[in-house]
């Protein structure tokens, strides 16, 4: 959800601060694939707090089947490739922490890519190599390798590396108020950590490095540790 209320207003769900609304009182929610039936959004500024009650419908997810990964894709045992895992995870962590002071997100976004198949949907149950494993959290835009990445609406790059283990290249968009893009699987970075990047600029090519069986963007979202859907920000587009 974006709202708009008085500058600087203070949001929060169910009790707990969650943001502060922008200069120009833009704000951000979302409700990750699990999210209770039930939120309270409230709204204070000034001694003055106005509540709403959010009725939240489930999802509707599937189940995905991906067979033919290596071992070390699926469940790595290799001490030293979980040491460089770890060190991989605690990078990628900084950078979703990333909290810039804007509201870039308040427009909604752009497609990432000019033209694409979507391979997966968001939220479906993965089961790697006959093991149930993690929701799927992301988007999977099939497109041949080296069709450009586009960023979907203005922000600063959190992250930008090649060579990551499940990831292969992966950059991440901070758009404002902890609302954090992610694009999987690159073949190529045009960007560095630090860039701000305009709606519609090239950032990146597809690829299907890391843990992928196919050209394709695995496009995800993450707002203050939830996981969500970015499909659902789309503008203007027939789904």
């Amino acid at each position: 959800m974006i709202g708009q209320t008085t500058p600087r207003a203070t949001v929060s769900l169910d009790g707990v601060e969650v943001a502060k609304a922008s200069r120009a009182g833009h704000f951000f929610i979302g409700f990750d694939r699990d999210a209770s039936s039930d939120t309270l959004l409230s709204v204070a500024q000034n001694g003055e707090t106005i509540t709403h009650r959010i009725a939240v419908s489930p999802g509707d997810f599937d189940i995905q089947r991906i067979d033919g990964l290596p071992v070390d894709q699926v469940s790595p045992q290799d001490p030293i490739l979980l040491a460089r895992i770890s060190e991989e995870a605690k990078r990628k962590a900084v950078g979703f922490a990333s909290l810039n002071d804007d509201d870039s997100f308040h427009n909604g976004f752009r497609p990432p890519l000019p033209t694409w198949r979507l391979s997966g949907r968001f939220g479906g149950q993965r089961i790697l190599n006959g093991r149930p494993n993690r929701p799927h959290y992301g988007a999977d835009l099939a497109a041949p390798t080296g069709t450009p990445v586009m960023a979907p609406a203005p922000g600063v790059i959190s992250f930008a590396e090649m060579g990551l283990h499940f990831e292969g290249g992966l950059i991440l968009i901070d758009h404002g108020q902890g609302v954090v893009s992610a694009y999987l699987h690159l073949s190529r970075i045009d960007v560095r950590a630090g860039d701000h990047v305009r709606a519609g600029q090239v950032i990146a090519a597809v690829g299907q490095e890391g843990r992928a069986t196919g050209p394709h963007l695995c496009w995800r979202l993450k707002w203050r540790g939830r996981n969500l859907d970015p499909m659902l920000l789309l503008r203007n587009v027939s789904l």
